[in-house]
């Protein structure tokens, strides 16, 4: 029920576990049942309900914005930027506030799932701007990957695209995305991140979009730019009724 945007997950466990649930007809009590969403008919206290209509934005976050409905020290926060449409749209991942670029918000929460699964191997693009010169072959040796707190990170791809002694412009291609990879990336080899701006997630670039500003993307364009997750939707699903 959460990943169709019925409820919150801790709302729509209260619901199963109150009788209030119906799933084809019978009532259901066990919140780890299995149900085909695609097929599957849920009515809550006897109305059946119907998923909203998918809807994917992508918004250029600037600076200084937290990814964040509410943030305690009182900073922009993402949703404050795109306002009444936000409603029901979760940020894909994250931004840390002081990068930029392309973000995605979506109420399609599998989908979302989907993205931000290691596993789905989505590549993420930035450019980005360090202190220092790295030449190819120092950005060839971090292609090979560097154990940084205990955490193997590896990036895609590193393209150096100007380089001097005072700083470097490159090219990175990320498919997992841990926390502050980059900036945790570049700071083992003795270079600070200045600038840090996500261009392109998938088949979605981010275009001429402003700082701050959104756009919505069809579904047609979402199917587009994520073609293997397209066609995982549009496999037959096969029906699971059995509890976990």
């Amino acid at each position: 029920m959460s990943k169709l945007g019925l409820a919150s997950r801790t709302t729509a466990i209260g619901l199963v576990l109150d009788g209030r649930v119906r799933v084809d007809g019978r009532v259901v009590r066990d919140p780890g049942r299995r149900v085909v969403p695609e097929t599957a008919r849920i009515a809550i206290d006897g109305d059946a309900v119907t998923p909203p209509a998918t809807r994917t934005i992508a918004l250029h976050k600037p600076r200084g914005v937290v990814t964040t409905r509410h943030d305690p020290e009182g900073r922009p926060t993402v949703y404050g930027l795109i306002a009444a449409a936000g409603d029901g749209l979760a940020p894909v991942g994250r931004l840390d506030l002081a990068s930029t670029g392309l973000l995605l918000c979506t109420n399609d929460t599998r989908f979302g799932a989907w993205l931000t699964d290691p596993a789905s191997g989505v590549e993420r693009e930035y450019i980005v701007t360090v202190r220092g010169e790295v030449t190819p072959d120092v950005a060839a040796a971090l292609e090979q990957g560097l154990q940084v707190d205990g955490e193997w990170l590896q990036p895609t791809a590193i393209r150096v695209r100007k380089a001097s002694g005072r700083e470097s412009h490159l090219t990175v291609v990320l498919c997992e995305g841990r926390n502050r990879e980059i900036r945790r990336l570049f700071a083992a080899a003795g270079h600070e991140v200045t600038r840090l701006t996500r261009i392109r997630i998938g088949g979605l670039d981010l275009g001429d979009l402003a700082p701050g500003a959104w756009r919505d993307i069809s579904p047609e364009n979402v199917a587009r730019a994520f073609p293997e997750y397209s066609g995982r939707r549009s496999r037959r699903p096969r029906r699971t009724t059995q509890a976990r």
